[in-house]
């Protein structure tokens, strides 16, 4: 396990925002992590079912689609998850059994899984994982090409296991997504949305949130949402786009969701970081039983204590 000393860990709160850390709970944190991480694989069931429909044919079926019942084009089960939360679960199962940060461990367990004949795999992770298998490669080359959303959809366990520091998670952030999606939009992608998660997890109000995006759109103005084109395809600039549009606009977790599932396009992706992202900022109290009571109970157990563990392993659980 690693261990950091107070001080380093101070200079990792002032990076962030001294003043959200200084009512720091870690219960509240362990809340807001556990409730990510199950509102990722309950965004991840429930979009699946409309994964690849447009908003139009959602409306035309369901008028507004939020319920899990399983089925899509991938036939799941109800409350069955599908490679976005399998492939974070990998992450997560590697950092739990290490106890440190392997990339050999997280692309090992990739290889395991898509030995597994999942149900589902993007063509581009399924591309680098593949290259690993054969010649060892843990960084994928640049391709202007990889602008999918397949890195960005496995961030959770990265940012639990740096909260909350910055420098870490960024290093973190790329080595696992450079496994098979090596791109300068694609690695913007998924530092903002891990820095998102360190602040929701700890606490920030969506305002503080809205400048993180701000931030994120000044230095790649193609990931801008307002007005938003309605548009949530694989390619991360919709997916985010599609995602920061429900999870600003939304009132409630469900709320957040459901908005974003009922675009359509990759929907179990979108599904997917809209869930991780209000779970953190929502807790467990705003993540509807029904849902909850729908969810693959396996899966739902591995999140509840993997979660527990990255969070006692990361720099803040060392320290407090």
């Amino acid at each position: 396990m690693r261990l950091i000393s107070v001080t380093p860990f101070l200079r990792v709160i002032h990076r962030l925002d001294v003043n959200m850390f200084n009512h720091y709970n870690l219960d509240e944190i362990r809340d807001r992590a556990r409730a990510a991480f199950i509102g990722m694989a309950i965004g991840d069931a429930l979009g699946a079912t409309v994964e690849f429909m447009t908003a139009s044919e959602i409306a035309s079926k369901y008028g507004t689609f939020k319920e899990i019942i399983g089925g899509g084009w991938l036939r799941l089960k109800p409350g069955q998850v599908t490679d976005d939360t399998q492939m974070a679960l990998c992450i997560a199962r590697a950092i739990v059994k290490s106890q440190a940060w392997s990339l050999g461990a997280v692309a090992d367990n990739f290889a395991a899984w898509l030995k597994s004949r999942p149900v589902d795999c993007g063509d581009t992770c399924r591309k680098g994982i593949r290259a690993y298998m054969l010649h060892g490669t843990m960084e994928t080359p640049p391709n202007e090409w990889d602008a999918g959303n397949g890195a960005a959809m496995r961030m959770l366990p990265v940012a639990l296991f740096s909260l909350p520091d910055g420098e870490l998670l960024r290093k973190y952030t790329l080595e696992q997504a450079h496994l098979t999606h090596n791109n300068p939009v694609s690695d913007a992608a998924c530092i903002c949305l891990g820095e998102l998660l360190h602040l929701a997890i700890c606490g920030a109000e969506k305002s503080r949130l809205r400048r993180q995006v701000d931030g994120l759109t000044s230095r790649f103005p193609s990931f801008a949402f307002d007005p938003y084109r309605g548009l949530a395809s694989g390619y991360v600039v919709d997916t985010l786009q599609t995602v920061f549009h429900w999870f600003f606009r939304g009132k409630s977790f469900d709320e957040c969701l459901v908005g974003t599932v009922n675009q359509g396009g990759d929907a179990d992706t979108t599904g997917a970081i809209c869930g991780m992202l209000a779970g953190a900022y929502y807790g467990m109290e705003g993540i509807p039983q029904r849902w909850l009571k729908k969810m693959d109970r396996a899966v739902i157990a591995e999140i509840e204590s993997v979660t527990l563990k990255l969070v006692a392993a990361s720099p803040l659980g060392t320290v407090f």
